[in-house]
C-alpha cells in the first residue's frame, strides 16, 4: 500500500497554557474511572464504554475506497444532512487550534491542497489560527460567525473550555464539522476523527510491556493534560500498564519540547540506573528520548513514537525496538470533503471514525522516504494532491 493511503500518522503535540483548568464533563454512560494501581488515578476522562469500542475499531473493515482512507468509515452510522443543503460553489471556513508543531503544519498543508483539489466547488475558504490559546479561538468562532460561512469547521483547542463556542455556531444555524480533538457536545454535524487516543494509548503500551522484562521500570512521556486525545491515549496505556504489572516510575509533561523530554529522561537514568521501557502520548520528541539514552552510553529499551520521519529513520538506523501507533494526518482532507458532502445534502457518518493502523518491524520500510524532510509525516495522504512533494518540503 502506498504511504499517501496507508491509515498511519502522528498525534498531536501541544503548546497549550490552559489546558491544565479544562475539567472535563461526567459521561452520559455513568461509567466510573478504574481505580489506580501503580499508575496512579485513572483520568477523569476514562469512559470505560468508550475504551471498549475503540479497541474493538482496532480490527474493524472500514467502508469506503480502499485506496482513500482518508474517506473511510469504521462502522459508519449515517446521519441526515438534507436541511444544510444549497447551492454552491461555497465559502469554508475553519477555526484551527494552532500551527505549533510539525504535525499540525503537515495537516494544514494537506488541507490546503485538498481546498486546492475542490477549487471548482469552494470560492473562498477562510483559515484562522488560534495560536493555541482558547479565547482567541472562542473570540475566533464568534467572529467567523457574522463572516458568512456556508459552514465552519473547527479543531478545538481543548474540549470543555471550547464546547460552548462550538454549540453557539451550532445554534446560529450552521453546520458544524468538528475534527482531531472533541467537544462536550453533540450539536455538530459530525465528529472526524481516527480511531482515537485509547487505540494509540493501547498499542503502544501493550508493545512496551511485551518487550521489556517483567516487572520493569517504565517511564510514561506526556504532553500536557486536559485535551481528550491525549488523556485517552494515557487511560488505555494506564488500563495495560496495571494489567502487566510494570513499574511505571514516572509521569512526566515534556510539553513538546526537545530539550526539556532529554532533560527528564537524563535525569531518570540518572535516580534508576536503567529504564526498560518508554511510553509517549506523542511521538515527535521521540528522537529527543532516543539521543537521551545514547548520549548516556545506555541502550534504547523498547519505546513507542509515531510516523514522522525522523523517528522512522532513527528507528532503522539503530535497529531500535519500536512500534509506531498512528493520528493519521490524512484526517485534515476529510473535514473538506465532509463539508462539501453536507452542504450537497449527502449523508455523513457521525461520528466518522477513520482507520487508524500501526507502523511495526514488518512494515517499517514502506514508510521511510528519504526525499521527504525529518518533520514529515509519512502518512499525510497527500501524494495525489496539488504540489506534491514541494508544498510538504
Amino acid at each position: 500500500m502506498r504511504r499517501s493511503i496507508a491509515a498511519l500518522a502522528a498525534v498531536t503535540l501541544l503548546s497549550l497554557s490552559a489546558c491544565a483548568t479544562d475539567e472535563p464533563v461526567a459521561s452520559p454512560s455513568g461509567s466510573a474511572p478504574a481505580a489506580g494501581s501503580g499508575t496512579g488515578d485513572q483520568s477523569k476522562f476514562f469512559v470505560q464504554a468508550d475504551y471498549d469500542a475503540e479497541l474493538s475499531l482496532l480490527t474493524a473493515t472500514a467502508t469506503g475506497p480502499a485506496d482513500k482512507p482518508w474517506e473511510q468509515a469504521l462502522n459508519p452510522t449515517m446521519v441526515d444532512t438534507a436541511k444544510f443543503k444549497k447551492k454552491g460553489p461555497y465559502k469554508i471556513c475553519f477555526s484551527n487550534a494552532a500551527l505549533n508543531n510539525p504535525w499540525r503544519q503537515v495537516g494544514f498543508k494537506t488541507m490546503q491542497a485538498e481546498v486546492e483539489a475542490q477549487r471548482s466547488r469552494i470560492k473562498e475558504f477562510v483559515h484562522v489560527d488560534a495560536e493555541g490559546k482558547d479565547q482567541k479561538q472562542i473570540a475566533d468562532i464568534n467572529d467567523l460567525l457574522g463572516k458568512g460561512c456556508d459552514a465552519l469547521i473547527v479543531s478545538p483547542n481543548t474540549t470543555a473550555t471550547l464546547t460552548p463556542a462550538v454549540e453557539a455556531a451550532c445554534q446560529a444555524g450552521l453546520p458544524v464539522v468538528v475534527f482531531d480533538r472533541g467537544v462536550n457536545t453533540k450539536c455538530p454535524v459530525t465528529f472526524i476523527n481516527p480511531i482515537g487516543g485509547y487505540g494509540f494509548g493501547h498499542v503502544g503500551a501493550e508493545f512496551v510491556s511485551q518487550k521489556m522484562k517483567p516487572g520493569g521500570k517504565v517511564l510514561a512521556l506526556r504532553i500536557l493534560p486536559g485535551v481528550d486525545v491525549l488523556e485517552t491515549r494515557w487511560s488505555a496505556a494506564k488500563v495495560a500498564f496495571d494489567k502487566a504489572g510494570v513499574d511505571v516510575v514516572g509521569v512526566e509533561f515534556t510539553d513538546g519540547d526537545p530539550a526539556k523530554t532529554k532533560k527528564i529522561v537524563d535525569d531518570y537514568i540518572q535516580r534508576y540506573g536503567t529504564i526498560d521501557g518508554v511510553w509517549m502520548d506523542a511521538g515527535a520528541v521521540a528522537v529527543a528520548a532516543v539521543e537521551a539514552f545514547q548520549d548516556a552510553g545506555k541502550p534504547v529499551p523498547p519505546i513507542n513514537g509515531e510516523d514522522q520521519l525522523d523517528f522512522l529513520k532513527i528507528w532503522k538506523d539503530k535497529n531500535l525496538t519500536a512500534i509506531a501507533p498512528t493520528y493519521p494526518t490524512y484526517q485534515w482532507r476529510t473535514p473538506i470533503i465532509a463539508a462539501l458532502r453536507i452542504l450537497d445534502g449527502e449523508q455523513v457518518s457521525n461520528p466518522w471514525k477513520l482507520p487508524q493502523p500501526t507502523i511495526t518491524q514488518d512494515n517499517l520500510d514502506q514508510y521511510l522516504d528519504a526525499n521527504m524532510p525529518p518533520l514529515h509525516y509519512a502518512m499525510c495522504g497527500c501524494t495525489d494532491l496539488p504540489g506534491y512533494p514541494q508544498r510538504w518540503k
